[in-house]
């Protein structure tokens, strides 16, 4: 749940369109750092390709203004002035920061969209990572601090040197729910919306009645453990089992708390969250992998239209709700 690359992607006519007799089409393309893919049922190859064009476009869009590794992002230019002056936003992203604002508090402070001196000093792009010291982690953590953030309409500013923003932990889910909405307003009823394995679906399948998700094994990526059946929802899964570094024999998956400053160590290997949007599905498997089963549970017990499992160690918690999706 990355805006972890600068994509190199195509136009959106350019996009691949593949269209059915009875109006499925699928597109797929790059962008975000991950493998995107929309399917829809249209009433003819001419809105098909009109929304393909708009979706598409609409993402590259998006990309463009919001990823920390484009220099000429809005975002960029938000932390270039940090500690020196106030940055301009647009509708959009003071729609996002508001977000990240309810989702900060909503967590306990474990989803920080100013992590990102943590990320940048966990390295695990790195070809050479290693483990920072106690001092250069303090030294980081000292710089992350959401409530710190100054917002206003139109306008943000991050108070100090060295402070920075990363929609990393929110940009492609609320991709995913952008495009969808955009499909319903154009009259698309059938929809799924893929983005890096951060899915919403709505109305039918292909193969008609609810849609069907796998869920990765953590121990066995690759293979899936169980299926979804559902509409209407968003579902995504965070786990720290394929992103990460070895030095000395121990492990450190990418995901971080940001209350420690360290990688997440509490035996949880993955989550997962269903929930009426992919935005929200997605903070919270990302902080139920942080919080661990107990903590979970609470989070949980906040959002009554959500559901979730966790892997911890070898056991497989599921909320009640949860269960009544799963096909085993």
């Amino acid at each position: 749940m990355v805006l972890n690359a600068q994509s190199q992607a195509s136009p959106a006519t350019e996009a691949p369109l593949d269209y059915r007799a009875d109006g499925w089409c699928k597109t797929s393309f790059r962008a975000m750092g991950t493998d995107c893919q929309i399917m829809f049922r249209a009433s003819s190859r001419g809105q098909a390709r009109e929304f393909r064009d708009h979706a598409v476009g609409w993402v590259m869009d998006f990309e463009r203004k919001y990823s920390r590794f484009r220099e000429d992002s809005m975002i960029s230019e938000i932390n270039r002035r940090a500690g020196i002056s106030w940055a301009e936003t647009d509708d959009e992203l003071d729609c996002i920061l508001g977000l990240c604002h309810w989702f900060h508090w909503d967590t306990g402070g474990v989803f920080d969209p100013t992590a990102l001196p943590l990320a940048k000093l966990w390295d695990y792009h790195s070809e050479a990572p290693r483990v920072p010291t106690d001092l250069e982690v303090e030294e980081a953590k000292a710089k992350v601090d959401w409530s710190k953030v100054q917002r206003r309409k139109g306008g943000v500013f991050l108070p100090e040197r060295g402070m920075a923003l990363d929609l990393g932990g929110i940009g492609k889910e609320y991709a995913v729910d952008r495009v969808f909405e955009k499909a319903l307003n154009a009259g698309l009823k059938d929809v799924m919306v893929d983005f890096g394995r951060d899915v919403r679906v709505g109305g039918e399948a292909p193969q008609k009645g609810v849609w069907r998700v796998g869920l990765e094994h953590p121990h066995d990526p690759g293979r899936c453990w169980a299926g979804l059946q559902l509409t209407d929802r968003g579902v995504t899964t965070s786990g720290d089992y394929l992103r990460g570094f070895t030095v000395a024999g121990r492990y450190y998956g990418h995901i971080l708390d940001p209350r420690s400053g360290r990688p997440v160590e509490n035996g949880c290997r993955a989550a997962s969250v269903i929930a009426p949007t992919c935005t929200e599905a997605g903070i919270l498997s990302t902080a139920a992998l942080v919080l661990g089963h107990d903590e979970t549970m609470k989070l949980m017990g906040r959002h009554s239209l959500a559901a979730a499992c966790l892997w911890q160690g070898d056991h497989i918690y599921e909320t009640s709700r949860f269960s009544s999706y799963v096909m085993r």
